[in-house]
C-alpha cells in the first residue's frame, strides 16, 4: 500500500513539474504604449491570458494532488508504526 502512494507521489510530482515547465515556456509579446491595439491584437491578448491561466491551473492541480498523495502516504505510515 505504501509503495502505491510512493509511486503515485513520484508520478504526480513529475506531472506537476512538466506542467509548470510547459506553463513557463510561453513568452508573450509585450505591447508598447506607442502601438495602436486592434481587435485582432486584443483577441490574441485575451486568448494568451486564458491559455496561461488554464496551464497554471493544471499545474497547480497536479501539485496539489502530489501533496495529497504524499500526505496520505505519511499518514498510513504513521498509523502502521503506531499499530
Amino acid at each position: 500500500m505504501l509503495l502505491f502512494f510512493d509511486v503515485l507521489t513520484i508520478f504526480l510530482s513529475l506531472a506537476a513539474a512538466l506542467l509548470w515547465f510547459n506553463a513557463s515556456r510561453n513568452r508573450y509579446r509585450r505591447i508598447s504604449h506607442h502601438e495602436e491595439i486592434t481587435a485582432g491584437d486584443l483577441n490574441r491578448i485575451i486568448v494568451a491570458l486564458n491559455r496561461s491561466q488554464i496551464q497554471n491551473q493544471r499545474a497547480a492541480l497536479a501539485t496539489a494532488a502530489a501533496a495529497f498523495a504524499l500526505t496520505i502516504r505519511m499518514a498510513v505510515d504513521m498509523l502502521l508504526r503506531l499499530a
